[in-house]
């Protein structure tokens, strides 16, 4: 669905990302590595965010170099869901759980059950943890029908209980996600881990 073919990114003198060819596989795709050697670089041009200085990156075999920035966004709209480290990055605070869900599009929130926050519907996100937070995020992420998702860091903010709560959501996503992380209990469930240096 997204292959980046030889996807450079370079800031002036600095080279972030060098000659990277990846294609996104059902199931979990876990880019690791210190920090510095890129991740999050590459997410952001995997989710067109950001364009590479190199290559090219394709979604269902549209080459995205020739799309405007407008058209990048409609793209990215309607197939791509960017979760955020940061949890409150990724939901309206001022909205219920449930709200939240109706906002990314779900018709109900069955889908709560799914996440493990059955009876939230009403809460307000700052009752919350950060877990469930994240977790909250990826449910919007699927009420959205995003084709894949891309998750930056999604348990670095959080501690070991609220991570476990994210790696559940994690393994039982119907979709592909490509997660950037250094949390060796994330690669050790990833059926595809892209291991990258500090430049």
């Amino acid at each position: 669905m997204i292959r980046a073919c030889g996807v450079g990114v370079s800031y002036g003198s600095v080279r972030a990302v060098a000659d990277m060819s990846l294609s996104i596989a059902p199931g979990l795709t876990v880019l690791s590595g210190p920090s510095g050697s890129g991740k999050s670089t590459l997410l952001r041009v995997l989710s067109l965010i950001e364009r590479p200085s190199l290559g090219e990156v394709f979604v269902h075999d549209v080459a995205t170099s020739s799309l405007s920035w407008a058209e990048l966004r409609a793209l990215r709209r309607k197939e791509i869901a960017v979760v955020f480290q940061n949890p409150a990055d990724n939901l309206i605070s001022h909205l219920t759980v449930g709200e939240n869900l109706r906002a990314a599009g779900a018709s109900d929130c069955s889908l709560l059950d799914q996440l493990g926050l059955g009876g939230s519907a009403t809460w307000r996100i700052g009752a919350l943890s950060g877990g469930q937070q994240q977790r909250l995020a990826f449910g919007c992420a699927l009420a959205r029908g995003a084709s894949v998702v891309i998750a930056d860091e999604p348990t670095s903010q959080l501690d070991v209980k609220s991570a476990d709560l994210v790696l559940e959501t994690l393994e039982s996503l119907p979709v592909p996600a490509v997660v950037a992380s250094h949390d060796p209990r994330l690669v050790s469930l990833a059926d595809l881990c892209v291991p990258l240096a500090a430049s």
